[in-house]
Formats: C-alpha cells, sequence, structure tokens
C-alpha cells in the first residue's frame, strides 16, 4: 500500500503559457502576488529569495480581515524545471515540476503533509484542494493578461 496517496495532494495542469512564463509567475514576487491565494484573499510578500535555503514569507489577508502569516523555505531549485520548497505552521513540503509540451506548460504540483491526520485536518477541514484549485484558476487568468498585454 502507498501511504504516500493519504498525505499528498497533487494537481497536474497543462498552461497554454511558454515555460519561460511559467518559471516568471511562479518566481518574482511582483507576478505570484497576482494569482497566490485562494478567492477572496490578496497576499503581501515580505521576503522572497528564491534560491536553495532561501526563505519566502507573506501575509494572506482573508475576506474575514484576518491575517495569515506564511513562511517557507526552498530546498531545491532547478531553473525551468523544479521548485521544492518546505512550508512551516503547518509543515508541509511542496514540489512542482515544469515540463515544456510545445508551446504549453505542463506543472505538476503536489503538497506532502507529515501524517494522513495532518493531510485530513488541512484538506478535509480547511480545504487546501479547493485553495490549491483556485490557485490554478487565478494562475491561468492572470497567464492569459500577461500573453494579451505581451501580443499588443
Amino acid at each position: 500500500m502507498n501511504t504516500t496517496s493519504i498525505k499528498e495532494l497533487r494537481t497536474i495542469t497543462t498552461f497554454d503559457a511558454p515555460i519561460e512564463l511559467l518559471w516568471k509567475v511562479w518566481t518574482e514576487p511582483k507576478h505570484i502576488v497576482n494569482w497566490w491565494v485562494p478567492a477572496g484573499f490578496t497576499s503581501t510578500i515580505q521576503v522572497m529569495d528564491v534560491q536553495e535555503e532561501g526563505e519566502w514569507r507573506l501575509t494572506m489577508h482573508g475576506p474575514d480581515g484576518k491575517n495569515y502569516p506564511n513562511r517557507s523555505i526552498y530546498l531545491e531549485i532547478i531553473p525551468y524545471h523544479k521548485i521544492v520548497f518546505e512550508h512551516f505552521n503547518p509543515h508541509f513540503t511542496t514540489t512542482v515540476f515544469f515540463e515544456e509540451k510545445g508551446d504549453e506548460t505542463q506543472v505538476d504540483w503536489s503538497m506532502l503533509f507529515d501524517t494522513p491526520e495532518m493531510y485530513d485536518i488541512l484538506v478535509k477541514a480547511h480545504k487546501a484542494d479547493e485553495g490549491q484549485k483556485q490557485n490554478i484558476e487565478r494562475l491561468a487568468r492572470y497567464l492569459k493578461v500577461l500573453l494579451g498585454s505581451s501580443m499588443n
């Protein structure tokens, strides 16, 4: 039995955008701030040092007026291929693979939780799966805006 499946949230999506643009929107604060939160939220990035052992700190601002600080450390960066970071409180590891598919880019995004219980808390109780889905939808819309503006 593969116990990883009950501790992992994984989404594979193909975007109609070049890999260079996908990499930018995942690694540059001026871009990620436009899509990296669930619907109704905004964010402020304090630090985003995209290199191994670099820190990423951001605050999500909820529609309820509450602030939700987030802190991560980048564990592995392979430009245009892979990003791995460890998120703290709650603890999980995110891995994102980028694969060029002609004019499109496939993104394989997973969050691995420490235990099945932590998965249940974050996915079932706090709807991390819906949050990830909303991030992907926001990312797709943001990419269309960027591609539309670069063609004018």
